[in-house]
């Protein structure tokens, strides 16, 4: 008589934990500050107690009086820098997109010919629009970096309390948040890259001992990259609707003059 085989059964290899808490964290805080920030650059012209300036508004645009907030002509590449990052793609990816929602769990629609995300025979990554744009990313690091000068320029300006130097609730406030956006800008990867990619020897070139050192604070940052990226996300909410109650005079700025 032939020996019987028996086939094991399928192993259940489904996620019994909580995967989805990430992205659905992922949505709701993400949509949270595009509706925030929308509402701050459309519906408002300036955001501005005396010498403390949103970072919303900054730099800001002199065009006179138009019917459309400044920051619209700004707000851009600061969305554009954001929206391109490597560690934002992977995080809208998979909580707006599922593409995929985590790591062993099946995207929906996969096993079709073309998912929602446009899997299958169709699908071109980031070789169309829109997300060929993604491919910006480095431009808008560059713009971004001087970005981050104006808003150490304006952190600067913010210790000055009626002609001489002080210390307000909102300097400090706007100090931590472009410290927040220093360390989330400089992890950039693309950063990283052209600081240090396609070098094999850093001894070997000239200022290859500057360069290495950059690299390895870039990277120290870059490992960083996501908790900065939330972070500042926070910090950007936080500075503007304190100088947002400020304005309207809700609250009142704690300041020790010198």
């Amino acid at each position: 008589m032939a020996a019987t085989i028996s086939r094991p059964a399928a192993a259940d290899v489904r996620r019994q934990d909580r995967w989805w808490l990430y992205p659905a964290n992922v949505v709701a805080w993400l949509t949270i500050f595009g509706v925030y920030s929308l509402w701050t650059i459309v519906f408002f012209h300036s955001d501005q107690f005396h010498q403390y300036l949103s970072p919303f508004y900054s730099p800001q645009v002199a065009l006179g009086r138009t019917p459309v907030s400044p920051a619209l002509f700004i707000f851009y590449i600061p969305l554009g820098f954001r929206a391109t990052c490597y560690y934002y793609r992977k995080a809208y990816y998979r909580s707006f997109f599922q593409d995929p929602p985590a790591c062993g769990i099946r995207e929906p629609g996969e096993l079709a010919a073309v998912s929602p995300t446009g899997r299958g025979a169709h699908y071109r990554g980031e070789t169309r629009l829109p997300f060929i744009l993604n491919n910006l990313h480095r431009f808008f690091m560059y713009f971004a970096v001087g970005f981050l000068v104006v808003l150490w320029i304006d952190a600067y300006q913010a210790f000055s309390y009626q002609g001489h130097w002080g210390i307000g609730l909102g300097s400090g406030i706007m100090l931590v948040n472009v410290i927040f956006l220093t360390g989330y800008t400089f992890g950039c990867h693309s950063l990283r890259h052209l600081v240090g990619g396609g070098k094999d020897c850093f001894s070997c070139i000239l200022g290859g001992r500057q360069r290495y050192q950059a690299w390895r604070g870039i990277s120290w940052l870059n490992a960083r990259h996501a908790n900065f990226a939330w972070i500042s996300l926070f910090s950007l909410i936080i500075t503007d609707l304190y100088i947002r109650l400020l304005s309207y005079g809700v609250i009142h700025d704690p300041h020790l003059g010198f």
